[in-house]
């Protein structure tokens, strides 16, 4: 196959115009203050709109735990 017209670098750089990655918008948790993506959870604190929805002490403590599981192995 051969093809008919050929696309000018302009019609090609006009068409990619809108492939431009954009950066992640961060917003200011209202607890914490630390900065988090927007519409998700803290990951500081865990609250979401004012809620607590993930149990950020429990992680850690388990993740200690396993830590010294490893440790004692």
């Amino acid at each position: 196959m051969v093809v008919r017209m050929r696309h000018t670098r302009a019609h090609t750089g006009n068409r990619r115009s809108h492939h431009a990655l954009v950066g992640v918008r961060l917003s200011v948790c209202a607890k914490c203050g630390a900065k988090h993506t927007r519409h998700r959870a803290c990951a500081n604190c865990g609250t979401y709109k004012g809620q607590t929805v993930i149990d950020t002490l429990a992680k850690t403590v388990k993740k200690e735990r396993q830590a010294k599981k490893a440790g004692k192995k």
